[in-house]
C-alpha cells in the first residue's frame, strides 16, 4: 500500500470505529481495509475493503457502517466503498491487536 495522505490516515483511524458484528473486532485490525483514496479535486473518497469470506452474513452491515461513518465526517464528499476479493483475506492480514482479539474468541 502506498503512503497515506493525512486525510487518508484520518479515514483509516475513523474506520477503527467499524466493528465486525460477528467477531467484535474492528475492520482495521481484521485487515479488511485494502486501500483508501481521498480525492479532494473530485470531492470523492474511495475505500477498498474485503470481507473474511464471500458468504459473510454481516458484509452489508460492515459496508454501510463504514460508508456512514466516513460520510458523517466528510459531508461534502461522495463516499464509495468498493468490495474487492483479491487478494483473498487470510489471518495473516490481522494486526497484532486483531490477532490477540481473535485469539480470545
Amino acid at each position: 500500500m502506498r503512503k497515506r495522505t493525512n486525510e487518508e490516515q484520518n479515514i483509516f483511524e475513523l474506520l477503527k470505529g467499524v466493528i465486525d458484528p460477528e467477531l467484535m473486532i474492528n475492520i482495521i485490525d481484521l485487515g479488511l481495509v485494502y486501500d483508501i483514496r481521498h480525492k479532494p479535486a473530485e470531492e470523492k473518497i474511495e475505500v477498498e475493503i474485503t470481507l473474511t469470506s464471500p458468504g459473510c452474513p454481516m458484509g452489508d452491515v460492515i459496508i454501510e457502517d463504514a460508508k456512514q461513518l466516513i460520510e458523517n465526517h466528510f459531508r461534502n464528499f461522495k463516499v464509495e466503498i468498493l468490495l474487492v476479493w483479491e487478494p483473498a483475506w487470510n489471518k495473516e492480514m490481522l494486526s497484532e491487536a486483531g490477532k490477540k482479539a481473535l485469539g480470545s474468541i
